[in-house]
């Protein structure tokens, strides 16, 4: 997975069959934990959701000054490559460190996420035709409309999927933290009207 510095991406995984990922209250608190823990040290999160079987996040990559993992000298030759690199890392050992305790808690075995984490960039797209991954969003917007369509769209996936009939319902999204409800860590505000992302 590659990530650029400077760049806002939406990052998505479902569970694997489409399974659930998430078995109680307190599974959906341990991942928000872990996204704490591995993706706030390389990325600003500007919106999240999490879903019975799948998750969204949607990230600004920081630059190496901005990052709170400290890097050695011998890592300094191209810090580009080196933030793609520790972003998509902490992603894997996350999701790894997820499946092994639900794993233990669920006494099963395997893998608990789809193979591949999906990620597009949102300020550089390349195309102009929707994936075929099912949580995609379809391209059909200028580059710089994407940001706020998925913005949106993360937010509006637990009405679409009629867990709840507003967005402000669903406990487990960054909807609640933006409309005043709760005044939660994860979400950089800062960086989402950087980008004139309205709610």
């Amino acid at each position: 997975m590659f990530f650029e510095e400077g760049n806002l991406y939406h990052i998505f995984n479902q569970g694997n069959n489409r399974e659930k990922i998430f078995f109680s209250r307190d599974n959906y608190i341990f991942f928000l934990e872990k996204i704490k823990k591995y993706i706030i040290p390389h990325a600003d999160i500007i919106a999240w959701c999490l879903m019975p079987n799948h998750f969204h996040l949607m990230v600004y990559v920081l630059g190496e000054e901005n990052s709170t993992h400290t890097m050695t000298s011998s890592h300094r030759m191209s810090n580009n490559h080196i933030k793609m690199n520790k972003l998509s890392e902490s992603l894997a050992i996350m999701l790894r460190s997820y499946t092994r305790a639900i794993n233990v808690q669920e006494n099963r075995s395997g893998s608990l996420f789809k193979a591949h984490t999906k990620s597009e960039c949102l300020t550089q797209l390349q195309g102009t035709s929707p994936s075929t991954y099912e949580t995609q969003i379809p391209i059909y917007l200028p580059e710089k409309e994407y940001p706020q369509i998925c913005f949106n769209y993360i937010h509006d996936n637990p009405v679409a999927a009629r867990l709840v009939k507003q967005s402000e319902d669903w406990e487990f999204s960054s909807y609640r933290d933006y409309y005043g409800l709760r005044n939660g860590k994860l979400v950089s505000k800062e960086r989402m009207k950087e980008f004139a992302i309205t709610l």
